[in-house]
């Protein structure tokens, strides 16, 4: 069959005026490189390279890149790590100390090494006189003077990898329990492993192929300091055809490591083009009406112990918090209000707000983050991308020394009671948004934490699947020993799984009452626009309320005049006419239609109006069919005075 030709992306061609000095440079680089497959000796390359000389100096020369590239991890890797996440003076000072040797003429660097290190040197004297260690003309010359020139290579390259990691994944694994160095050699390591490998290979190869500051330290001894670069040098002088020739050889070693990183020391962790694409979420007909019980060993071994919750927020979020066990708390509030302040603050991950935090009998404010019990859903679930979702949900419980097979048996359960055992051995790159996200609450759920925190956990569910999960952890929830403390924007999560909702605005608390009162009476805008409601600030009058945004309302149960409060109007008690109406309502105003859109089996109008604040009505389709409602009708609305709830602020 034939082959539709590939057709070209309209404007992608270069344009003549780039295309030219593009390809001057490409020949420009290409040159030197034909000159040296040129004029190669190709009948004699075996007799060169096999030469006494040459094999000593291609030993040397290993040895040297060798202990370069071990001295350059051993002291490159925390300077890296530094560099990316500790905030210190000079750190730019440091930063162009590491770039230095990159744009400082290798003879340069040589003699600063032997000014430093030299006999007559700031250190050279006390080595020698302290430990017998001589470094000019000796081997440890050579490798000095070679991570001298390689390490900023390792350096720069692992930097930009930490740099590109989200520290997110840090923080969820130490809220699940597991240490700094255990974060750092389990889930930092492996995370920037490209970067950390691609900076390697080239701190290697630079330090193969270093001359110029070896040399003028270290000097040009056969079998102790002349490596391949510096017999190179030599050769050039007496057999210009072998010098060809092992210049070739140190060209296929460099490209060889080019070609093999493929431009990935330029990337940042998680941009690997060879990850599988994530799959979409599995079929919801697909999902058991009821998700599967954990087997018995769960509940036999989970802790029996009791954790009441005391904080007192400082800061950004100012809040005194006190929850008996198994109390669930929704935080809701508009963007800003300060939720995910308060999450991090308890887990004592964040320099905006403070938390004094007793769980049970004990204070863990001192106690660093993976000392706490406090586990945490992050809203993107921050699974570890390099484990599978069956070790991402076993990683708590090995944090706190559950053996490996037992471990991974309960994360198991857990994945399968909430309906994703099936993918326990995926990699979160495989999952879909919803079915990572069932892994990441498996996962929190698993490492029996005091107090469980959870950022929004259901936001990237379906409906359907978000029902069976919801349904799933309110049994946890009722058995859970400790507080739980859930963000949502959905009122149906606050309502269904919450004992009480925290009403948050700008760090402060404006409600913390059972879910009921607050939907009846929401002391907030923002709330109960959540939960679908007309809400107007105002002050209060003799008759009703004087409106921030312009206007009165009147209504039934007024309060003393002069208080600042919260009218609240179902959308639902709005009436909509064509005409001005008669009768009862004591508030009418014409409006505008400015938007439909359908709500089940109801349509919700919002209407504007300079008489009054924008008015959200619910009614009929019948309804709208009837009154010729399109979007840009004009119509009146009314509202009866006994249908404005009024909350004092």
């Amino acid at each position: 069959m034939k082959r539709p030709a590939l057709r070209r992306t309209p404007g992608a061609r270069a344009p003549l005026l780039l295309t030219v000095p593009a390809l001057l440079a490409v020949a420009f680089l290409m040159l030197p490189l034909v000159g040296i497959l040129a004029r190669t000796s190709w009948g004699e390359l075996g007799t060169h390279l096999t030469a006494e000389p040459t094999t000593q100096a291609l030993r040397l020369s290993l040895l040297v890149s060798l202990w370069a590239l071990g001295l350059s991890l051993l002291f490159g890797v925390p300077l890296a790590w530094l560099l990316a996440r500790v905030p210190f003076p000079g750190k730019a000072f440091v930063r162009s100390l590491v770039l230095l040797p990159m744009v400082l003429p290798p003879t340069v660097g040589g003699v600063a090494l032997l000014l430093a290190f030299g006999r007559r040197g700031l250190l050279g004297p006390w080595l020698e006189d302290t430990f017998g260690i001589t470094l000019p003309f000796h081997t440890s010359g050579a490798v000095l003077a070679a991570t001298f020139v390689a390490m900023p290579f390792l350096v720069i390259s692992l930097e930009g990898a930490l740099g590109g990691l989200r520290p997110r994944y840090e923080e969820t694994a130490a809220s699940l329990g597991a240490s700094p160095v255990r974060v750092f050699l389990t889930v930092t390591l492996p995370m920037v492993a490209p970067g950390l490998i691609a900076g390697a290979a080239l701190t290697w190869a630079r330090a193969l192929g270093e001359f110029g500051a070896t040399i003028t330290f270290a000097g040009n001894l056969p079998g102790t300091t002349q490596t391949l670069p510096l017999q190179v040098y030599l050769l050039l002088q007496e057999s210009p055809e072998a010098a060809t020739s092992v210049s070739l050889l140190l060209l296929a070693i460099a490209m060889i490591v080019l070609i093999a990183l493929r431009g990935r020391w330029t990337g940042t962790p998680g941009d690997h083009r060879d990850r599988p694409a994530p799959r979409p979420e599995e079929p919801t007909g697909t999902t058991p009406d009821v998700l599967p019980e954990p087997r018995a060993y769960v509940r036999e071994k989970a802790p029996q112990e009791r954790w009441p919750l005391h904080a007192d927020v400082t800061g950004f979020t100012r809040l005194a918090l006190t929850a008996d066990p198994g109390t669930t708390i929704a935080v809701v509030g508009p963007n800003g209000a300060g939720k995910t302040t308060l999450l991090r603050a308890l887990l004592g991950l964040t320099p905006r707000a403070h938390a004094r935090l007793r769980l049970g009998d004990t204070d863990v404010t001192a106690l660093p983050p993976h000392r706490r019990g406090v586990a945490w859903v992050p809203q993107d679930g921050a699974l570890f991308p390099h484990l599978s979702a069956l070790s991402n949900t076993a990683y708590g419980l090995r944090t706190h020394g559950v053996p490996r097979a037992e471990a991974r048996r309960e994360a198991q359960s857990w994945l399968d009671r909430l309906g994703v055992g099936h993918l326990a051995h995926r990699k979160p790159g495989q999952l879909s948004g919803g079915q990572a996200q069932r892994v990441a609450l498996a996962r929190a759920l698993a490492a029996r934490p005091r107090l469980l925190l959870l950022d929004e956990p259901l936001a990237a569910l379906d409906q359907t699947t978000r029902a069976h999960v919801r349904h799933t952890l309110r049994r946890h929830l009722a058995e859970f020993g400790g507080v739980c403390l859930i963000v949502t924007h959905d009122p149906v999560e606050a309502v269904s799984l919450a004992d009480r909702v925290l009403v948050l605005d700008d760090g402060r608390v404006l409600q913390d009452e059972p879910p009921a009162e607050v939907t009846r009476h929401p002391r907030s805008p923002w709330v109960a626009r959540m939960l679908g409601r007309n809400a107007w600030p105002g002050t209060a009058t003799a008759d009703g309320l004087q409106l921030a945004g312009g206007g009165r309302l009147v209504v039934a149960e007024p309060l003393a005049p002069g208080t600042e409060a919260l009218a609240v109007i179902a959308p639902e008690a709005v009436s909509v006419h064509r005409e001005k109406p008669t009768g009862s309502p004591r508030n009418v105003w014409p409006g505008t239609v400015r938007e439909i859109t359908s709500g089940g089996s109801r349509l919700r109008l919002l209407i504007t109006s300079d008489r009054a604040p924008d008015l959200v009505a619910e009614i009929t389709p019948q309804a709208a069919a009837e009154l010729r409602i399109a979007d840009g009708t004009q119509v009146w609305t009314g509202v009866k005075a006994t249908e404005v709830t009024v909350v004092p602020l």
